[in-house]
């Protein structure tokens, strides 16, 4: 039996872990697609409204787990540490960047009317683990260009040495950290890929 039954579980989890935040005025923001699941558990737990944030990883051409970066509105990050980035060339790196933009601007349009306005308020950011931390920057990065105050960090599992880039979020919360961490999915007995059906029908639900 793994750590997590499923997101949704993994979310009631990460939930205990935030209880400073039950019914203040925060947002809870889930990464999509499978961050918004344990998001919606977070603001359901917590009675916070639900949002999201678009960000697509930049996979290695033929090693699509491999992250060489990831972006989201008007930000691109690229992980210099990234096994074999070197191998890549710009213009193999421009054509991915190109190609994930379009997926990217997709999303966005699915979750644009849940996209409420974020400046002057706290974000609880969540996704459902942190393997590399590309698509986490990405998004601490995205939701700062949308006027957030003040960003936390909350993941159910990442590798021990992980730590957000320095001044990056205000916090940081990790419920598991795990050493040795390979794949986020093997703390998952249920790691189904979350749809767009599911990312729309949890946002309009307002995670409930």
């Amino acid at each position: 039996m793994a750590l997590f039954a499923d997101r949704a579980d993994a979310g009631r989890d990460l939930a205990a872990h935030l209880e400073q935040w039950r019914g203040s005025d925060a947002v809870v923001a889930g990464i999509a697609r499978g961050g918004v699941v344990v998001a919606a558990s977070v603001a359901a737990e917590l009675t916070l409204p639900l949002t999201a944030v678009a960000v697509r990883k930049l996979g290695m051409p033929g090693r699509e787990e491999v992250a060489l970066g990831a972006i989201a509105e008007g930000v691109t990050v690229i992980d210099e540490r990234a096994g074999g980035h070197g191998a890549v060339s710009e213009a193999d790196l421009t054509r991915i960047e190109a190609r994930e933009r379009a997926v990217l601007a997709r999303r966005q349009e699915l979750i644009r009317d849940a996209v409420p306005a974020l400046d002057g308020r706290a974000v609880l950011l969540v996704d459902d683990g942190i393997a590399t931390g590309s698509t986490a920057r990405a998004a601490v990065r995205s939701l700062r260009a949308r006027g957030a105050a003040r960003v936390v960090l909350a993941v159910p599992v990442a590798p021990t040495e992980w730590l957000p880039e320095p001044g990056s979020v205000d916090e940081y919360v990790c419920a598991h950290p795990i050493e040795r961490l390979w794949a986020v999915g093997s703390y998952y007995d249920d790691f189904t890929q979350t749809t767009d059906e599911e990312v729309v029908r949890l946002l309009r639900a307002g995670g409930r």
